[in-house]
This record gives structure tokens, sequence and C-alpha cells, in this order.
């Protein structure tokens, strides 16, 4: 991603003003040789997207001079917590074994939305606090707005106080979107920014996909207990509509298994969202989530272009994330379906 702004950094990157604070902040939790330094304050980043969160944590990881440092995406690592607690029955067990000796942990895009994710996030904060680990946090809301749902939130508030008892809390929100700017370089090719968004306007106009009749030669993936309808699979790629996908009850440790099966994924007939239950449109953004920590290339062939697929969306926590992100993929005009 590139990085403009008024100051520079050691490694040629030009940072704007918020993450030359961040990479300070960051700096003084490890010593001059690079090592984390023991039981620090750990650091709680926020922002919008694409305001170089992620990049700036990253780059402080990579600099961990140290095997004692653990780095994850919080999809990815809710997904392996679930796992462990259910073949432990403990969460400090669960944690223990997820994290071992570690001393530093950094985790990439915290959020928390679900009542139900809620009370076992603050088991697990616990459970890092008592052990000192340092931690380091991105995320799309200040502390005292996750879980927003009013209904819950005032149940979050000690959680949320145990964070920023234990965590500084620093701002990285300048006012680009780095992913949005037109014209701007793209100096990688591989992974997820190696993906297409194709408009293909000419695509089915409702979901009936999902009601129509299996054909005996049809192709199914299987994921858990169950299988998804795909249009066509290879030893390393995966095509599939969007309603089979999004509008069937999958989950993020669906998608994190499926994205160590699959590198490519094509998601055909993405409807504008607003046209789709908020729990579809939910998956997608969970889905774009996971694919994109995981580097996989993703190709979205859309009837709407980019703009319009996100416009007019309500009650979809993190659309501004999902919009970012895909800002990443090469736009396409209008093709026929192949």
């Amino acid at each position: 991603m590139e990085i403009n702004g008024a100051t520079g950094a050691a490694s040629g990157v030009v940072l704007d003003v918020d993450q030359v604070r961040a990479v300070a902040r960051l700096g003084e939790l490890i010593d001059r040789r690079g090592r984390p330094i023991k039981r620090h304050r750990g650091i709680y980043l926020y922002g919008r997207p694409g305001r170089g969160k992620t990049m700036v944590m990253d780059r402080f990881f990579a600099e961990v001079a140290s095997d004692r440092k653990r780095r994850y995406h919080f999809h990815q690592f809710f997904v392996r917590l679930h796992a462990a607690v259910h073949a432990s029955g403990s969460i400090d067990k669960a944690v223990a074994a997820l994290l071992g000796d570690a001393r530093l942990v950094c985790f990439d895009e915290f959020h928390v939305h679900d009542i139900g994710d809620a009370m076992l996030i603050a088991r697990m904060l616990d459970a890092l606090f008592a052990r000192r680990v340092t931690l380091v946090v991105t995320s799309n809301y200040p502390p005292e707005e996750l879980l927003p749902n009013p209904l819950f939130h005032e149940r979050f508030l000690p959680t949320i106080a145990r964070i920023t008892a234990n965590l500084d809390v620093v701002s990285v929100d300048g006012p680009l979107d780095y992913r949005t700017r037109a014209g701007r370089s793209r100096t990688r090719r591989t992974g997820f920014a190696a993906g297409r968004y194709r408009i293909d306007p000419a695509t089915r106009s409702d979901h009936a996909q999902t009601r129509d009749a299996v054909s005996p030669d049809a192709i199914w993936v299987q994921i858990g207990t169950r299988r998804l309808r795909a249009r066509s699979t290879t030893d390393t790629a995966l095509t599939i509509e969007f309603a089979s996908l999004c509008g069937t009850p999958t989950a993020p440790a669906d998608y994190v298994e499926l994205a160590q099966r699959f590198q490519q994924w094509t998601i055909c007939d993405a409807p504008p969202l607003r046209e789709v239950p908020p729990d579809w449109a939910t998956r997608f953004v969970n889905v774009v989530d996971v694919l994109y920590d995981a580097d996989r290339e993703l190709t979205v062939r859309a009837r709407v272009p980019l703009a319009d697929l996100v416009d007019g969306v309500r009650n979809v926590p993190d659309i501004a994330r999902l919009n970012s992100r895909l800002c990443e993929l090469s736009q396409l005009e209008p093709s026929p379906i192949g």
C-alpha cells in the first residue's frame, strides 16, 4: 500500500502524521535490540478503513527480534480459540495452547458485534491480561464503540474498561483511505491485489439460484457437515455464486477452512447489497475479510459498479471496510459471462 504524508520513515515509506505517531508509540514496546519489553502496556490502534493501521502494526511486528511473538487476524484467531476451548473445556488452557510462551501478541481487525462472542472475548482478554502478555490491537472501532448494539453494549462496558486500563488507545485515522486513491501505484500484483472487480450487468436479477432444482451433476464443496453448491472447482480455485456462498448459514470458520484449500476465488452474480438480507451482506464482509488476510486472489463478478454495490446498505457492520478492501481489486468494465 502506498503511503503519502509529510514525515519520512527509515524504510523509505512516507507516513502521515497519525501513522508516525503510531510508529513512535509502538517503538516504545521494544528495547534497543528489538526485543519486547516485559509486561509493557499494550497499544490499541483504531481508525477508519484504509488508514494504514495494519501496515504500521505489521512493520512493527517484523522488526521485533524475538520468536516469542504472535500475529493473528482476529477472525483466524477466534476460529482457533473456539476449537481449543471445545477441545480443552477451559479458556485458560485454550489461550495457553494457542500462544505458548508468547510475550507479544498482535491482533488485526479486532471487533465485537455478537453478544455470544463478546462473552468469550471478555474471558479471553482476562486470560491474556492475567498472563501479562503485551497486546497490540488494530480496530475500526475505538474501545467505547465495541459491541455497539444498545441491547447489549452495557454488558460489555466492564471489558471495555479493562481494555483501556491495559492498553494505550492511539488513533490512526487520517483523512485519506489510501486504498481508494485514484491512479495510485500498485507495487504488489500477487494474492488479493491480483484480483478483479468485474461488472457483469447481464447476470440474473433475482436469487432464484438458491431455489432452483439441483441437477444430478451439480458441483458440491464439502464444508464441515454441509455442502455448498459451486460453479466449478480445481485443486486451487473455487468459482461460486454469491447466493450459494452468502445466502446459506456459513460462518467465518467455514471461510477460513476454504481459504486454506483454494488460492483463487471467483464470486459470481454479486448483487447490490441493499437488495439482500443483512445477514447475506454480513457474510460477504466476513468472506472478504478472511480472503484479504489470507492474501487469496479474489475476483468479484457483480451486477453493478463497486460504489453501487455498497450504496444504501444499512445495519451491516464493517461495510466501509468491505468497500475499502474491494478497492484493492482492478476495476474492469462490463464483459460477457463466460
